[in-house]
């Protein structure tokens, strides 16, 4: 069972990293043109945070079962690397823990003491609740634990337990393919009161929507990087693309916005089931996962 659960997360963790790791190289406006036409660009995409994170959210898992929030702390510091397009709080707070500091008074403290209500709780957890497949209501759980290790404010926590639920949902443990209103359905129905849950339910009324530009501009897409601007519109297209990795990434990215992660959201949700694979020749483009996760419990 816990290799499967591994193989489920792995895999989503693919699909992730790969949106992750091609929608940053949508920030480059030399590859406009390449968005506009819908072609990818030159190879090699190097990923960003979301995937370094996600890569330590499925670590943990793997070694514990569950969320160990100091380990998941721990393994957040000690595999931070500044490059990965870092946002500066969360880089210093990584820093801090590297050099000591308690993950559970520097996470509260920032903006005031009121927490951050960023979207890094909500871009790396898909993962985990591929691995929870079986129990969405437990992936819930388990992802407002994980956010708590970097992101206190109702709204982050509300994100992550949403893309976490998205995740459990479409990976279709009882091999039944699900609907996309199913599967905001049930994410609305686990996730509490809050402005990311209003954003969801908008998202729902919209689900019969074509075009993402117009959802993307009464849901938010991330430019404002906070989990009620961009996890809504990630799911929204999710939820519209289950069975189709390619459509779903360019009906994220085309809209704008935090690209990298609203597709990492996407491609981590979609890839977690069967039938959302990312196209093989962009897992051969995307930067290889770092050699530190461990391999599939026996």
């Amino acid at each position: 069972m816990t290799a499967d659960r591994f193989h489920r997360a792995l895999a989503s963790l693919r699909g992730l990293a790969v949106g992750d790791a091609l929608g940053s190289q949508f920030f480059v406006p030399a590859n406009y043109p390449s968005l506009r036409r819908r072609e990818v660009p030159p190879a090699p995409w190097q990923w960003t945070d979301d995937t370094e994170m996600a890569c330590s959210v499925l670590a943990v898992l793997a070694r514990h079962g569950r969320v160990d929030q100091d380990a998941l702390a721990r393994s957040f510091a000690e595999h931070h690397d500044f490059d990965r397009g870092y946002g500066p709080t969360v880089g210093r707070m990584l820093r801090l823990i590297r050099e000591g500091g308690d993950w559970r008074e520097l996470a509260a403290s920032v903006f005031q003491g009121q927490g951050s209500w960023g979207n890094g709780a909500a871009m790396r957890i898909a993962p985990l609740g591929a691995w929870y497949a079986d129990d969405p209501e437990q992936a819930t759980h388990q992802a407002e634990i994980s956010a708590y290790t970097t992101h206190q404010h109702r709204e982050a926590v509300a994100g992550a337990m949403a893309v976490a639920a998205a995740a459990a949902i479409a990976a279709e443990a009882d091999g039944v393919p699900v609907t996309g209103g199913a599967l905001l359905d049930g994410v609305i129905a686990l996730v509490p009161r809050s402005a990311v849950q209003a954003g969801l339910r908008r998202a729902r009324d919209m689900l019969d929507y074509d075009d993402a530009v117009t959802v993307a501009a009464v849901l938010g897409c991330g430019r404002r990087t906070s989990a009620h601007d961009t996890v809504p519109f990630a799911l929204w297209s999710a939820a519209r693309h289950l069975g189709s990795y390619e459509a779903g990434f360019w009906a994220t990215a085309l809209v704008g916005g935090d690209v990298d992660t609203t597709c990492a959201i996407v491609g981590g949700v979609v890839a977690a089931a069967g039938r959302g694979a990312p196209p093989a020749a962009w897992l051969r483009d995307t930067e290889r996962l770092p050699g530190w996760l461990p391999d599939a419990p026996g």
